[in-house]
C-alpha cells in the first residue's frame, strides 16, 4: 500500500516578507497549486492514504480559494482517503464551512482515533492540555499490524510555545510504531525511534522564507502489507526553492569585484531558474570598500524569481593607521572605535560614516 506523509502545507500564509505584492498573491496561489500536485502524483502512481500531519492551512480566515480547493481535491478523489490531523495553525473554520465531511476525510481528536486498512493501522491524536498527562500511557499498538502514529508538535527538548506542543520520543519508544509520521518542523528529518520503528518529520511542501531553505515536499511510504515492511522515499514537489547563499568577498574594493564573485558562486552553485536566492556577503574588507548592496540585489533577476542581499562582511580597521590621521575621515573612525557600541554596530556606523563622506548614498 501507498501512503503519503505531508504536513505544514500552511496554505493561505500571507507571504508578505521580503516579496512584492503580486509576488506575495502568486506564491500563495503557487502553495495551493502544489497541494493539488501531490493529490495528482497520488493518483497516477496509486497512493492510497495521504496523511496530513498538522498545519493544513496557515490561520483562522481560510479563503474560499484554498478551501473550496482542498475539498474538491478530497471529493474528486474518493479513491483516496485524507487523515488530516490538525495541528496549532489549524482551526475548525475550515471543518464548519463543509456542508458535510466527504466520507474519504477522515478526523482525529484530543483522544487516539485509529483507522485499519487490512494489517496497516494508523493511530492518531491532536495534543493538548487537556491531554498531555495521557497522551502516551493510552496508546495501545497490536505487535502484529504496521503501526504508523500521527502526530503534531515539537520532538524532543526544544522549547514550546505550550506544554502541550512537547512529543516526547523516548515515551514512545517500545510501544510497537512503525513509523512515526510528525509535523510541525518544516525541514524533512528522520531517525530511528527505537529497534523497530522509525520516526519522521517530512518538512513543508513549499518553502516560504529563507529560514525554509531546500528541497521541500513529501514522504512516500510503500508498505508490504504481507512482510509488513516499508520502503520510505522523500519526494520534491515544491514550485520554487529557496537557497541561502554565502558569498566570501574578502578583499574587494568595488561592487562590480563583488558582483563578480556572485556570479562565480551562482555558477558554481547551479541553482534553477526561478528559485528564491538570498546572498549572504562574508569576509573581511577594508574601511575604503564600496559595495552597494541595492544594485547587488538586481544582478540575477532576470534568472531568479527573487533575491536579496545581506552584507555580513567585517571591516578590516587598524586603530593605528588612523591614530595620527589628521583627516574627518580620521577623526570620525576614532570616534567610533572610542565609543560604547558594539563591534558589529561599530562596523555599520563606519561603513555609512564613510559612504556619507565618499559621497554615496547610504
Amino acid at each position: 500500500m501507498k501512503i503519503i506523509h505531508c504536513a505544514d502545507l500552511h496554505l493561505d500564509s500571507q507571504m508578505t516578507a521580503n516579496l512584492t505584492k503580486e509576488q506575495a498573491r502568486e506564491r500563495k496561489r503557487e502553495i495551493i497549486r502544489t497541494f493539488t500536485r501531490m493529490v495528482e502524483y497520488a493518483e497516477k502512481t496509486g497512493v492510497r492514504l495521504i496523511m496530513i500531519s498538522g498545519d493544513l492551512f496557515d490561520t483562522r480566515n481560510v479563503s474560499a480559494l484554498a478551501r473550496n480547493t482542498v475539498r474538491d481535491m478530497i471529493c474528486t478523489h474518493p479513491q483516496i482517503d485524507f487523515l488530516y490531523l490538525r495541528g496549532n495553525h489549524d482551526s475548525d473554520n475550515f471543518l464548519s464551512k463543509l456542508e458535510e465531511v466527504p466520507d474519504n476525510l477522515l478526523l482525529f481528536s484530543d483522544t487516539w482515533t485509529a483507522y485499519r486498512y487490512g494489517n496497516i493501522v494508523i493511530s492518531g491524536i491532536e495534543l493538548s492540555e487537556n491531554n498531555r498527562a495521557t497522551v502516551y500511557n493510552s496508546l495501545v499498538l497490536g505487535h502484529e499490524d504496521f503501526n504508523i502514529v500521527m502526530m503534531h508538535g515539537q520532538a524532543g527538548d526544544y522549547a514550546c510555545r505550550t506544554q502541550a506542543e512537547n512529543i516526547s520520543l523516548n515515551q514512545l519508544k517500545n510501544k510497537n510504531i512503525d513509523y512515526l509520521a510528525l509535523g510541525h518542523v518544516h525541514t524533512f528529518m528522520q531517525d530511528k525511534l527505537d529497534n523497530r520503528g522509525t520516526w519522521c518529520y517530512c518538512g513543508c511542501l513549499e518553502g516560504r522564507g529563507f529560514d525554509e531553505c531546500g528541497p521541500k515536499g513529501f514522504v512516500l511510504l510503500d508498505v508490504d502489507e504481507q512482510t509488513c515492511r516499508a520502503q520510505m522515499q522523500f519526494v520534491q514537489m515544491a514550485a520554487r526553492t529557496l537557497y541561502t547563499l554565502e558569498v566570501d568577498v574578502s578583499n574587494v574594493m568595488t561592487t562590480r569585484e563583488a558582483a563578480e564573485r556572485m556570479e562565480e558562486a551562482v555558477k558554481q552553485a547551479q541553482y534553477p531558474s526561478g528559485s528564491l536566492v538570498k546572498f549572504v556577503l562574508t569576509g573581511e574588507v577594508e574601511v575604503d570598500a564600496e559595495i552597494n548592496c541595492e544594485y547587488l540585489q538586481n544582478l540575477f533577476s532576470d534568472y531568479f524569481y527573487f533575491e536579496k542581499v545581506k552584507d555580513r562582511t567585517t571591516l578590516r580597521v587598524d586603530y593605528s593607521d588612523y591614530e595620527k590621521d589628521a583627516s574627518l575621515k580620521g577623526e570620525f573612525i576614532r570616534m567610533v572605535l572610542g565609543s560604547e557600541l558594539s563591534q558589529e554596530q561599530k562596523a555599520e556606523v563606519i561603513r555609512c560614516g564613510i559612504l556619507a563622506l565618499s559621497g554615496e548614498e547610504i
